[in-house]
């Protein structure tokens, strides 16, 4: 059995993930260049090597959040299953599933910084927009095919539905932080399902079998 250590994270990577937990838990103006170096145990030196500023840095760590949260979610098994509802279904069971431990390691970097910063760091707003789009458009991909099978003639749109599940969770988040816990998210998330179900009605097996 091999005893090597696991490879450590470079540099650039330990700063964008130190900006991932301490953005989440101060916000974007109440976080310094500082307290990224601190949290990540490197100097200021090493942090102006990579980024020209804490805007800079808040721009990639926006992609890095995206990149991390788009192989949890390739990776989930609701995937596999045959039925496009199901998967949508498995979708927000997963997101109520990942509501758990201290607010940093749950809420949303994208949806923290842009609540700050959609006025005054235009980069910043245009960041958070393409990755909250990019996740929200795989999202839509198992709506319209659910849509196709039991809603065809529903006025809505699989995009809008999409947007529509990261308005709730976003929303969600919101109210964690707020009420100092998880709880209320999952309730959230639990009527997120219930609306789901009833936008789609599938039938039953009874219903399918009859004449």
């Amino acid at each position: 059995m091999s005893t090597a250590a696991a490879p450590q994270p470079d540099t650039r990577t330990r700063l964008l993930d130190a900006a991932l937990h301490v953005i989440r838990a101060q916000g974007y103006s109440a976080t310094t260049v500082d307290d990224i170096c601190g949290a990540a145990e490197l100097t200021k030196g090493a942090f102006f090597h990579h980024f020209k500023s804490k805007e800079d840095l808040a721009v990639s760590a926006a992609a890095h959040f995206s990149d991390m949260a788009e192989r949890l979610f390739a990776a989930a098994p609701f995937h596999a299953l045959a039925d496009p509802l199901d998967r949508a279904l498995g979708y927000i069971d997963l997101r109520s599933a990942i509501l758990a431990g201290p607010l940093p390691e749950f809420t949303c970097l994208l949806g923290t910084m842009v609540q700050e910063a959609y006025d005054t760091r235009p980069a910043i707003r245009q960041a958070c927009d393409t990755y909250i789009s990019v996740h929200a458009a795989g999202v839509a991909k198992d709506i319209a095919a659910a849509k196709a099978l039991y809603a065809p003639e529903a006025p809505w749109s699989a995009e809008s539905l999409a947007f529509y599940t990261q308005a709730v969770l976003q929303g969600a988040f919101v109210l964690a932080k707020a009420k100092g816990g998880p709880d209320v998210a999952r309730e959230c998330v639990a009527h997120l399902r219930r609306y789901f179900e009833f936008l789609f009605q599938r039938p039953t097996s009874k219903e399918e079998t009859s004449p």
